[in-house]
């Protein structure tokens, strides 16, 4: 699913910034489809920034998430590669879930969405 779109407008025009143009295909659906929902971004925060964890270990740091929830959000994180999972043959098997480059890359992006948090917190302090 791809949507389409010729030209956006922002908020900035209103303020006299340019604003961003899109043209062709808006990538924004399928990325959404990757990283989106309650939580995939949580896991590959810690496996970005923490990196490699036993499943027992995320389940302990995602607070509210339930075991099959996490199974199937690992293993959609894995099939869209984002997601290392490595199995040891072990008794009992030992499974470690590590973030790949593809989800590396996203750094960048938690620290922007990092700042714009912070910087949204400021403002509503202000305005209080």
């Amino acid at each position: 699913m791809v949507a389409s779109h010729t030209k956006t407008k922002t908020a900035a025009e209103g303020k006299g910034r340019t604003a961003p143009v899109i043209e062709g295909t808006c990538p924004m659906p399928d990325i959404a489809q990757l990283i989106g929902g309650k939580w995939k971004l949580i896991i590959l925060q810690i496996l970005i920034f923490q990196g490699m964890k036993r499943f027992n270990e995320l389940k302990r740091q995602i607070t509210g998430i339930t075991q099959t929830m996490l199974t199937n959000q690992l293993r959609a994180l894995e099939r869209d590669g984002l997601v290392h999972r490595e199995v040891f043959p072990e008794v009992p098997p030992r499974v470690e879930y590590t973030a790949t480059q593809r989800a590396l890359e996203l750094e960048e992006m938690f620290h922007a969405m990092h700042a714009w948090w912070v910087k949204g917190q400021a403002t509503d302090t202000k305005g209080s």
